[in-house]
């Protein structure tokens, strides 16, 4: 019905062109007298009658093409297959329309190629510079240990570990589109995972005199324990950034009423405003209190939330302005993590 309505809409110039001519037909035969004996009746009757035969073979005709496209089971189909089982066309128009089409996706298929080796090529190259950056890096740890003034050597383990925390995150950002094929699920020890990233940051912690409590973290989730490592990363890294000189950071865990557990980190910082908080997971968006910062970038919190979301964690935040916020990783079940991986 949906697509009789479609085509009586496509072919209405028909219909008020019939519409015209059998109005123009009347007036004829009203006021010129020559057709006074003829039965106005009958040959509106009989046009329309012609007319509608016609039109409805045209539907029939003309709607076949699409019919055989909308039944096409596009969920089910690859992108070759769903453009192989097009129907070819039956009269000259479709099959211009057709071949025209395939050129079209031909060219189309042959630029997403050409963007993906070029992806592909770009992102080798990246990771090759991050591995490359590695290595200066390293001798740059290893010459701190000799650094005799300790003032002076705490400020260049501050910048070192923010040097390497954005190589880390850029690592990570280049990786994340085939987390698929790099991750490994397995049992993790969340306090082993925690108490390792905060011995990373502990140059910057000892810096702002930020200390730690922690309560309950000796379980064990069905994670990936890398990108576990990096979403705590950037998440504890973001409550040393913004909280208060001699605050504290608290990491706890608890359980919903389904049995799911809840790895929370909750800072004493500046927090955020109502009005930031839909928006602190959008790349590269950083907010009232990012923009006062110029070590910002707005990247952490976006590729967590990814990497979280590929592994079916998710995340939450509370926060209010000079209260501080509270982020909690939500991770699903065993079951529900199997039919993550089943996807």
């Amino acid at each position: 019905m949906k697509l009789f309505l479609l085509y009586i809409k496509e072919r209405m110039t028909w219909i008020l062109f019939f519409s015209f001519f059998q109005l123009w037909l009347n007036i004829l035969l009203t006021l010129d007298v020559t057709f006074a004996n003829t039965s106005i009746l009958y040959m509106n009757s009989t046009n329309l009658f012609l007319f509608l035969l016609f039109f409805l073979w045209r539907f029939f005709q003309e709607t076949k093409f699409i019919k055989s496209v909308l039944e096409i089971p596009k969920g089910d189909l690859t992108f070759d297959q769903l453009i192989a089982s097009l129907p070819e066309g039956e009269s000259v128009y479709e099959k211009v329309l057709m071949d025209e089409f395939q050129e079209i996706v031909l060219l189309g298929k042959q630029e997403l190629n050409d963007a993906h080796t070029t992806f592909l090529e770009e992102r080798d190259q990246t990771l090759s510079w991050i591995h490359e950056m590695k290595t200066p890096l390293t001798s740059m740890k290893l010459m701190l240990d000799s650094v005799d003034d300790s003032t002076l050597k705490k400020k260049l383990e501050v910048e070192w570990l923010r040097l390497h925390m954005l190589l880390d995150q850029q690592l990570h950002k280049t990786r994340l589109p085939s987390i698929e094929k790099d991750n490994l699920i397995e049992d993790v020890n969340v306090e082993r995972v925690i108490f390792k990233e905060i011995k990373e940051l502990k140059p910057w912690c000892m810096e702002r005199n930020i200390g730690f409590e922690t309560i309950g973290l000796d379980r064990l989730v069905l994670t990936d324990q890398k990108w576990l490592s990096f979403i705590v990363r950037q998440l504890i890294s973001n409550a040393v950034k913004y909280s208060k000189v001699h605050g504290e950071i608290r990491i706890f865990t608890t359980d919903d009423e389904l049995g799911h557990l809840i790895l929370s980190i909750q800072d004493e910082g500046v927090g955020m405003s109502q009005a930031d908080l839909p928006r602190i997971f959008d790349k590269s968006f950083t907010g009232r209190v990012g923009r006062e910062s110029t070590s910002s970038t707005g990247m952490g919190l976006y590729l967590a939330k990814n990497a979280a979301e590929k592994l079916g964690i998710t995340i939450s935040v509370i926060s209010e302005v000079d209260f501080g916020s509270t982020f909690s990783l939500h991770f699903p079940l065993q079951n529900e993590m199997q039919q993550i991986l089943g996807r």
